[in-house]
């Protein structure tokens, strides 16, 4: 699998599970955990939209938010697996959240020169599109993969940094920022897709060998 932050995920659950056992013990469900992240996710997009060309200081929320969505991702995980709460609604909210909530955290920075919407949104589909590749894994007798590069987590950290700098720096980012959107993370969203897929293609042939 290609270098991703996502290889990092078994030590921040680690770090998380004391957390996770303590909500478990108070009745907090998975899935109560994966609508409130998306939830939070779309507000907060929906705010940096209306507000975030006049005050710019917002978008420092979005690197603040991404590591807690990361944390509740995490943590709505470990209940469904480790405290008996996985459902069949539960594996729809959270692949279908995830997209939800990556398109609202992402949108608004079409607002944030040197970007657009055609940057922005292309990437925002292709990043649906990543998801997608790597939840059909299941369909053909593969686990579901989350091969890199720029996965969920190095979207995540990406984008986080770019609200970071477009807060500090009050809104507008260099020119050369424009090529590291609009080519250089298309590309690498491509390349986690076919790795993906093709990851996905020989596990299900390695499962299906005698």
């Amino acid at each position: 699998m290609p270098i991703s932050i996502y290889q990092l995920k078994p030590a921040f659950q680690n770090l998380l599970r004391p957390l996770a056992r303590r909500l478990a013990a108070f009745g907090v469900t998975a899935n109560a955990v994966t609508l409130l992240a998306m939830l939070i996710s779309i507000l907060l997009g929906l705010w940096l939209y209306v507000l975030g060309g006049t005050a710019p200081a917002l978008y420092l929320l979005v690197p603040m938010w991404m590591f807690l969505r990361m944390a509740l991702n995490a943590i709505d995980g470990m209940l469904a697996r480790e405290f008996g709460q996985k459902t069949p609604l539960g594996a729809y909210l959270n692949e279908l959240s995830d997209v939800v909530s990556d398109a609202a955290l992402y949108l608004p920075f079409a607002c944030v020169p040197p970007f657009g919407w055609q940057i922005v949104c292309g990437i925002a589909v292709l990043a649906a599109i990543s998801e997608m590749a790597g939840a059909l894994g299941p369909m053909v007798g593969a686990p579901r993969r989350y091969d890199g590069p720029m996965g969920k987590s190095d979207r995540a950290f990406l984008f986080g940094a770019l609200g970071l700098w477009a807060g500090l720096v009050g809104g507008q980012l260099p020119a050369w920022t424009f090529w590291i959107m609009g080519v250089l993370v298309p590309l690498c969203i491509v390349l986690n897709i076919v790795n993906r897929i093709r990851s996905g293609l020989v596990a299900a042939s390695a499962r299906n060998d005698p």
